[in-house]
């Protein structure tokens, strides 16, 4: 069980962290080949594949010209009480 605990703790900062992530690589205008960005691909690559089941129900929210995605707090919010039910 402590595993299953320490798995979740695991997305859910790596979660965090890929979302820090996408700012950064957004503003930042970093090339491919800098260690950030391969690092944030690597978490979009694990991530993505979660997120994208809630994406297809809630949209982004739209705000001036741009949209906000609120998939991720979404799947954080899940992670909480998947990890209070089980743990």
């Amino acid at each position: 069980m402590r595993i299953v605990c320490f798995a979740l703790d695991i997305i859910f900062y790596a979660v965090i962290l890929w979302v820090i992530l996408s700012w950064v690589v957004s503003f930042g205008r970093l090339s491919w080949g800098h260690p950030v960005r391969k690092l944030y691909d690597f978490l979009a690559r694990m991530i993505d594949p979660v997120l994208r089941p809630i994406r297809s129900v809630l949209p982004p929210v739209r705000i001036g010209g741009g949209g906000l995605d609120l998939s991720p707090l979404v799947l954080m919010f899940g992670l909480i009480i998947l990890r209070g039910l089980v743990c």
